[in-house]
């Protein structure tokens, strides 16, 4: 180092030596210094047991002097079932905190309640503490809610229990984390939330019954899985109150916080496999799934393997519905925003939907499916598909839409034509590319396929992106529906009359007033 290169050194080292012994001068914190971004927390609802989400408080320093925060604790002390995490320290009580002049700092706040210390009979407990900041405190509040758990055992080498959905090409077991329902676990009431980790297998001749008002809450990488012979009954009815859903059964994630009220691909799926068989979804809501429901197959009987009646799927991350060489009867029913289609009848299958609508708004990435996908095919090689004819496909007063030009898409490999059906139906079919009219499956004057089509109308759905497909005074559907198909469900999803006036799709429209 040569002499100017010390001095400088020297002269840097008075220089900020000094800054710095003056950025350490603290004073105590004056209550009138000191403010807060919430005078209260609330971490929102939680499931007995289950850890919060992390939420903050941001603590402001207003004066122009540095200062000294004398402590900081939660009221409860040892006792509390909050946790902080200050400036990176975990912990239930702090002192000597310093905030510098103007500046700010964020406190984390996180907590884990069961609600049987507190209260052993009760279904729901507001559990809170205080935050105490000198002499200010901010209150600190969450909702605990009482709830079934259902999870895999372990084995003595704490291995998960793991249910058999095939055989690799090497004759090998594969599984999924899960578990079989005993017979007491297969009714599904109103009393408790059920919480299910893994996946809830009903055995084979069993049948899992979910009654009116049931909520079932799954875990990521969870689901219901219906084995060979079971059934699966879900038994909603109509709820009188448009908030609460009081007989609703509902299907969801079980991260209760706000954020995660319309997050997709929360958990995994409700899994009908080949050979299940005479499954009732009833005024069911299935939300925040990866895929929905999957009907894998069909039972090989007259009759269907699955009904749908005033049913919706929201929010499903890759598809709402996928039936797979099925057979499937709906009515009233709502398959909403998917990652890929809402609906698709994927190698084939017998399909009748009366009054449903398929509606996808999806906005969370780039999709290229349509709402409506209908096919005879899946590959299983380069080279190779595996064929099943569509023996039917009707869809009867329903409204197919979407944000996108084509919403409904049919593709053949197999031999045989397809069979589909769009009678006093609404589709958007908006193509760029005019050389998709040369398929004869698109040829929209031949009745064979469109006995009374309804092209690009305005649907004026109420609220897509919050799952509100109800159509508005707006909509130029209102009117279009055939009476023939309205007389067999005179009511729509809601209970609403549709005879007098046959709109298109599950919901007669509503009047939204101008602000």
């Amino acid at each position: 180092m040569n002499k100017w290169s010390g001095l400088i050194y020297i002269s840097l080292i008075v220089l900020f030596g000094k800054a710095c012994d003056y950025d350490l001068n603290f004073s105590p914190a004056q209550t009138q210094d000191i403010g807060f971004s919430s005078d209260t927390i609330f971490l929102d609802t939680l499931f007995t047991t289950i850890g919060s989400a992390t939420y903050n408080l941001r603590i402001y320093n207003h004066s122009n002097e540095n200062v000294r925060i004398g402590s900081m604790q939660l009221g409860q002390g040892k006792d509390s079932k909050f946790r902080l995490n200050v400036d990176g320290i975990h912990g239930q009580s702090f002192e000597n905190i310093e905030l510098l002049a103007k500046d700010s700092m964020y406190v984390f706040i996180e907590t884990t309640v069961n609600i049987k210390d507190y209260a052993a009979n009760a279904t729901e407990y507001l559990y809170n503490d205080q935050l105490v900041v000198d002499d200010q405190s901010i209150e600190l509040v969450t909702l605990i809610k009482d709830a079934v758990f259902l999870y895999p055992n372990r084995d003595s080498e704490g291995v998960k229990e793991v249910l058999p959905i095939g055989t690799d090409d090497e004759g090998n077991v594969i599984g999924i984390e899960g578990f079989y329902l005993e017979d007491d676990e297969l009714i599904f009431t109103n009393e408790l939330p059920y919480v299910i980790y893994g996946y809830a297998g009903v055995p084979s001749e069993k049948t899992a019954t979910f009654e009116a008002g049931a909520r079932v809450y799954f875990h990521d990488n969870s689901g219901l899985i219906a084995a060979q012979s079971s059934s699966v009954h879900v038994l909603g009815e109509l709820s009188t109150d448009s908030e609460l859903l009081e007989n609703e059964v509902i299907f969801e994630g079980d991260r209760l916080e706000p954020f995660f009220e319309n997050i997709p691909g929360q958990w995994g799926a409700i899994w009908l496999t080949a050979g299940s068989t005479n499954h009732i979804f009833r005024h069911a809501t299935i939300k925040n799934a990866t895929v929905g429901i999957l009907m894998d197959y069909n039972d090989e009987s007259d009759e269907p393997t699955l009904v749908l009646e005033q049913t919706q799927i929201h929010n499903s991350s890759f598809v709402g519905l996928w039936a797979k060489t099925a057979h499937v009867r709906a009515s009233n029913s709502v398959f909403g925003n998917a990652g890929n289609a809402s609906f698709y009848g994927n190698i084939g299958g017998d399909y009748e939907f009366t009054h449903c609508t398929f509606s996808n708004y999806w906005n969370r990435s780039f999709r290229s499916t349509p709402a409506v996908l209908l096919n005879d095919f899946v590959p299983i090689s380069e080279t190779e598909n595996y064929v099943k004819p569509l023996q039917k496909a009707l869809f009867a007063n329903c409204l197919i839409d979407g944000n996108q030009n084509i919403e409904f898409l049919v593709e053949q490999r197999g031999e045989v034509a397809l069979k589909f059906s769009l009678d006093h139906t609404a589709i958007r079919f908006a193509p760029s590319d005019q050389s998709i009219y040369e398929d004869p499956y698109y040829d929209f004057t031949d009745t064979t396929f469109y006995e009374k089509l309804f092209r690009n109308k305005k649907s004026a759905v109420n609220n897509p992106n919050d799952n509100d497909f109800r159509i508005t005074q707006d909509s130029e559907v209102i009117g279009l529906g055939k009476p023939v198909y309205a007389s067999e469900f005179p009511t729509d999803i809601l209970g609403v009359n549709r005879l007098e006036s046959v709109d298109l799709g599950a919901y007669q429209h509503i009047i939204i007033e101008e602000d």
